[in-house]
C-alpha cells in the first residue's frame, strides 16, 4: 500500500503531524492498537506555556536549561519555547477545551498550574486529564479528513530500507496486522516515527502496555543514531496498591501544595533539596527511594488533606475518581505512591525539524532526542515539544520531492498470510524472558544505579538479546515477539549507556560517581550500531 506520508503512532506528534501534512498528500496513520491509546492519553498535568504577563520566555527557557544539567541544546529550547503560545492557540482552534479562570477565549483567561523546576505557573491544562482532552480533539479533526486512513491494530515490525547513493533512505514500514495475521507492507516518500517511549522496559511505570520503545528499536536496527539513553526519568508519584496497575498521581499535586510524608509520618523533602516537594521529578524520586531504602518500607505518603476538599474535587477530578474506587478518599486520606519509570530523555537523534540519520525518515515526540530535554526533562514540556517539532517536521518533509523511490523499489516478500503458528510451550519462553528483562532492568538499572548492578545487567541484558534474536529469527512474528524484541533492544541501548558514563547527572544517578563531571562528561553519548560516535 502506498501512500504520500506514513506516520507510526496516534499521540500527539503523530496527530499533528497528519493534520498538517494531509493538505499536500495522502497519509496512513498506523497505531499498534486503538487510534486512542498512547502515552499522551496518559498525560495528566498539562503543557508549559509562557501565557501569565509575570512570566517570560527567558525564565522559561532558563527553567528547561536548568533541569537540562548541561545537556540541553540552548538553541532548539529556545525555538520551543517561543514556540508555546501558537501551539497553545493551535490547540485550542482544533476544539481542546483547557481549564479557565473566567469564560473568556483570551490566552489571559487561562487557568495556570505550577509544576516541579518551574520558576512560574505556566503549565496549561485541562484539570487533571490534559493528555485525553488534547487526544480526543485531534482524533475529531483527523476523523474529518478522508485523505487520512488510520490502520489500528497494526504494529511496526521493521523499517523498509533502499540504498540512495552513499547513504540509506526510508521508503516504508513493514507492519503487522494483529487483528488478521498477516504481515503488511507500507511505502511512503516520507516516513514519521511518533511511536512514543519505552517505559515498560522495566517492571513498575506509569507508561501504557503500548510503550515498548518499538520506534527507537527499529530505527536503531536500521542504522539511525540514538542518543541519551540512560537519563530514564522516573515519576516520583505513581499509586501504590497492590490490586491496581500504576497509576500516576500528577505532579501538579505537589504544585498545589501536596507533601510527602514517610509511613511513620515525618516530611523528608527538606533534607534532600532546598524546594522541598517542588523540586525537580529526579531529586524528589531519589529521596523517595532513599528514604524506602533506608525504611524497608514499600511506599511513602502523598498529602493534600490541608487543601479545599472542592478544590481537590475541581482540579484533579480524575485522580480523584480514580483513588475512589480504591477506598482512598484524596480529600481525607494520604495516597500511598512510589517511583515508576515514566519518560525517556533519549531516543533517536534528530534535529529541530525532526530529521534523523536516513533519509525520508522522521521523528518526533518521546521517540526522538532533540536535544530539547538534555539529562532532564521539565515537567509539561514534553507536550510542548511533541506539538512544535511535529509543525517543524510538517514543514521540512512537505518540501522534499522523494521522486519515484518509494514505488519502484523492490520491496521484501513479506506479504500475504502470516506463516506458522505458535506452540503453548514457546510462549512460556516469551512470558519469561520479558518478565526477566522487566525485573532485571528495575533493579539493577533503577532510580539509583551502580557499577557492579550496571555490570551485571549488561552481562544478563546481553544474553536476553542473543536469545530473543534467534527466537525472532526462527519463529513466526507475532505481536508478543514483536514487543519483547524491541523491550530487549532498548534494554541493552538504556544498559549499554549508563555504563559508559561515569558520572552522576540528571536523571541518571550512579552511586559509585555520585558528583557531575563536567570537565570529562558534560557531552551527549551517540550511538550508531555498536559504534560509540
Amino acid at each position: 500500500m502506498s501512500f504520500d506520508f506514513l506516520v507510526v503512532g496516534s499521540g500527539i506528534a503523530g496527530l499533528s503531524y497528519a493534520l498538517k501534512v494531509v493538505k499536500k498528500g495522502s497519509v496512513a496513520l498506523v497505531t499498534k492498537k486503538r487510534k486512542s491509546d498512547s502515552n499522551t492519553n496518559y498525560a495528566q498535568g498539562g503543557i508549559a506555556s509562557v501565557i501569565s504577563p509575570t512570566d517570560s520566555f527567558e525564565k522559561h527557557i532558563n527553567d528547561t536549561v536548568h533541569t537540562g544539567c548541561g545537556l540541553s541544546h540552548h538553541d532548539v529550547v529556545e525555538k520551543i519555547v517561543t514556540a508555546g503560545p501558537i501551539c497553545i492557540n493551535e490547540l485550542i482552534s482544533l476544539g481542546v477545551e483547557f481549564s479557565r479562570d473566567e469564560d473568556d477565549s483570551r490566552l489571559a483567561s487561562l487557568r495556570l498550574g505550577r509544576e516541579g523546576g518551574h520558576s512560574e505557573r505556566r503549565v496549561v491544562h485541562a484539570a487533571d486529564y490534559t493528555g485525553r482532552e488534547i487526544e480526543k480533539s485531534l482524533l475529531r479533526a483527523v476523523n474529518r479528513h478522508e485523505n487520512i486512513t488510520v490502520f489500528e491494530n497494526h504494529i511496526a515490525v521493521d523499517l523498509i530500507t533502499v540504498k540512495s547513493g552513499d547513504s540509506v533512505q526510508c521508503i516504508g514500514v513493514t507492519c503487522l496486522d494483529s487483528k488478521n495475521n498477516k504481515i503488511k507492507n507500507f511505502i511512503a516518500g516520507t516516513v514519521l516515527l511518533a511511536s512514543g517511549g519505552a517505559g515498560v522496559v522495566y517492571l513498575h511505570t506509569s507508561n501504557p502496555s503500548i510503550a515498548t520503545g518499538d520506534g527507537v528499536a527499529m530505527a536503531y536496527r536500521a542504522g539511525a543514531s540514538v542518543s541519551n539513553m540512560e537519563f530514564i526519568q522516573f515519576h516520583p508519584t505513581t499509586l501504590y496498591h497492590p490490586s491496581g496497575r500504576s497509576f500516576l498521581i500528577s505532579e501538579a499535586v505537589r504544585g498545589e501544595g501536596g507533601r510527602l510524608y514517610t509511613v511513620k509520618g515525618e516530611r523528608f523533602m527538606h533534607k534532600y533539596h532546598p524546594d522541598e516537594e517542588l523540586a525537580t521529578r529526579d531529586a524528589v524520586a531519589r529521596a523517595i527511594d532513599s528514604e524506602l531504602k533506608m525504611s524497608g518500607d514499600s511506599f511513602v505518603y502523598l498529602d493534600i488533606t490541608h487543601l479545599d476538599a472542592d478544590m481537590i474535587k475541581q482540579r484533579f477530578p480524575n485522580i480523584y475518581r480514580t483513588c475512589l474506587k480504591y477506598g482512598i478518599d484524596i480529600t481525607k486520606e494520604q495516597v500511598p505512591v512510589v517511583p515508576a519509570a515514566h519518560y525517556i530523555c533519549g531516543g533517536v537523534n534528530t534535529d529541530l525539524d525532526g530529521r534523523t540519520k536516513i533519509k525520508g525518515l522522521y521523528a518526533c515526540g518521546e521517540v526522538a532526542m532533540t536535544g530539547m530535554h538534555g539529562a532532564n526533562r521539565l515537567a509539561s514540556n514534553s507536550l510542548l515539544e511533541a506539538v512544535a517539532t511535529a509543525h517543524y517536521a510538517a514543514e521540512a518533509s512537505v518540501k522534499v520531492d522523494a521522486g519515484n523511490l518509494a514505488k519502484t523499489a523492490s520491496l521484501p516478500r513479506q506479504q500475504g498470510e502470516h506463516p506458522g503458528k505458535i506452540t503453548r510451550k514457546e510462549k512460556v519462553l516469551l512470558r519469561h524472558d520479558r518478565s526477566e528483562l522487566l525485573n532485571l532492568m528495575w533493579d539493577y538499572v533503577g532510580v539509583v544505579r551502580t557499577d557492579h548492578r550496571l555490570n551485571r545487567a549488561s552481562e544478563r541484558v546481553s544474553i536476553l538479546v542473543r536469545d530473543i534474536e534467534e527466537y525472532f529469527a526462527s519463529h513466526a512474528q507475532t505481536y508478543e515477539a514483536i514487543e519483547l524484541r524491541n523491550l530487549a533492544t532498548c534494554a541493552k541501548l538504556i544498559v549499554d549507556f549508563a555504563v559508559e558514563r561515569k558520572e552522576s547527572r540528571g536523571l541518571h544517578y550512579n552511586a559509585d560517581y555520585p558528583e557531575i563531571n563536567d570537565k570529562e562528561w558534560k557531552k551527549e553519548l551517540v550511538r550508531q550500531g555498536e559504534r560509540w560516535i
